[in-house]
């Protein structure tokens, strides 16, 4: 990933350096492990520790002559080691390695992608408790509907960051296996007491059956878990973003004092974290594809899946915790603006009180087909006419002939749509 869009912690899990030290860690445990099966001589895995220094250069010099990464570090670490070295990998299998390795940095990576949403969650709580009552109005196809609160759309958004955590959670437990089982996985030269040990050490799970890799469905998931949260992402920046149009201006991006908007309009203020982070969420979710497809490999291993996942492993992971630490600042620094949330309340003079009418009418002895009919009518009179809404039902005589106007007066209150707000808070929240 380019480093604009990169954090340094994460970063560095996916460069060779530590690449390498993972690669070096598995060895040796493998290399314990058999001296305590007494396969190879005791005080190997001791004197690779103390002597088999990381040299990338030296690694990558040595790949570029004999075309084969593991073969590379294990010619580097010999170099420094001297002849126990030889001991070293010992009926173990280019996969073993790389494959345990890679769910190691995924786990890694994890671990930072965990944290970062323990961050946005909080931030996001702490908006919905702030604003729980903050009246705006709540739009279905883009179009002005019923009355919410800012507080709950918030929580809608908490809840499913909520989810998306426990998703990854999960995807982690998935990746958390390790295979050391050689040649096709048949264990035919390598002790399954060796992949145990390993896998101890190491704190993951064997995995069960792992031909020559570690089965691709477990990683697909994985990917597609990073995927759901990039579009959780983006459904929060599309939210900002709408709200941020000048004609709504109910919220708006933090703009530093010194900030400039436009090349050309000195007066712009334009929500470009946001719709940075709908961009990257394309680049996650792009991962999912050859993911899956990496899944699909010929009898008991390819290499068609490795060139994919050098790739998609730190892009997607590293893109993800750059964007959920954006969008993490975003939320905390967001500018509201309940004025102009009511504001825009008022903008249709009352129509969205439409719903109480039609019910109040279907129980005064009206169908609720006539009921409909009417309260449409009115309206979409009050619309086009840009006229009261209570105005005109107050002056509909089929109406008021079932409803006196002063109860009818009553109907138009905000705080019928929050009544319940409540509710809906304590179970989101509940042990939270």
């Amino acid at each position: 990933m380019i480093e604009r869009y990169s954090r340094k912690e994460i970063k560095n899990i996916w460069e060779d350096k530590n690449k390498y030290s993972i690669w070096l860690d598995i060895e040796l445990a493998a290399a314990e492990a058999m001296e305590k099966l007494k396969i190879i001589p005791r005080g190997v895995s001791k004197k690779v520790k103390k002597k088999g220094k990381i040299n990338v250069k030296r690694i990558l010099k040595i790949e570029d002559k004999v075309k084969h990464d593991v073969i590379a570090f294990l010619t580097s670490i010999t170099e420094k080691v001297g002849k126990e070295a030889k001991y070293l990998h010992k009926g173990m299998t280019s996969s073993d390695v790389l494959d345990t390795c890679f769910n190691l940095q995924l786990i890694q990576s994890s671990k930072i992608l965990l944290k970062d949403l323990d961050q946005l969650l909080t931030a996001i709580k702490r908006q919905a408790l702030k604003h729980k009552y903050t009246l705006c109005i709540g739009r279905s196809h883009g179009v002005h509907a019923e009355p919410i609160t800012f507080g709950l759309k918030m929580l809608s958004f908490y809840q499913e960051f909520l989810r998306n955590k426990k998703r990854l959670e999960s995807s982690v437990k998935e990746i958390s296996t390790c295979a050391i089982s050689g040649a096709v996985g048949t264990f035919a030269n390598i002790d399954p007491k060796v992949e145990s040990f390993v896998a101890k050490k190491l704190k993951l799970k064997v995995e069960p059956i792992s031909t020559q890799i570690i089965p691709r469905d477990r990683h697909a998931q994985f990917f597609a878990t990073l995927a759901i949260i990039a579009s959780s992402i983006e459904r929060f920046s599309l939210e900002i973003r709408h709200l941020q149009r000048t004609e709504v201006l109910e919220v708006e991006e933090f703009f530093g004092k010194k900030q400039k908007g436009s090349s050309a309009m000195p007066h712009k203020k334009n929500p470009i974290l946001s719709e940075n982070l709908t961009g990257l969420a394309r680049l996650i979710r792009s991962s999912v594809i050859p993911a899956l497809e990496n899944v699909a490999l010929w009898h008991e291993r390819d290499i068609s899946h490795s060139a994919v996942e050098r790739n998609i492993g730190p892009d997607a992971t590293i893109t993800l915790d750059f964007a959920l630490n954006r969008l993490f600042n975003i939320v905390k620094n967001l500018n509201i603006y309940p004025k102009k949330m009511l504001k825009n309340l008022e903008l249709t003079n009352g129509i969205f009180f439409s719903q109480r009418i039609l019910l109040e009418l279907t129980t005064s002895g009206f169908t609720r087909e006539e009921a409909y009919r009417i309260v449409q009518k009115n309206a979409m009179d009050a619309l086009k006419e840009n006229s009261s809404f209570l105005s005109k039902i107050i002056s509909d005589t089929k109406i008021t002939s079932k409803i006196p106007v002063n109860k009818l007066k009553k109907l138009f209150d905000f705080s019928y749509h929050t009544k319940k707000i409540n509710i809906i808070f304590n179970r989101s929240l509940k042990n939270k």
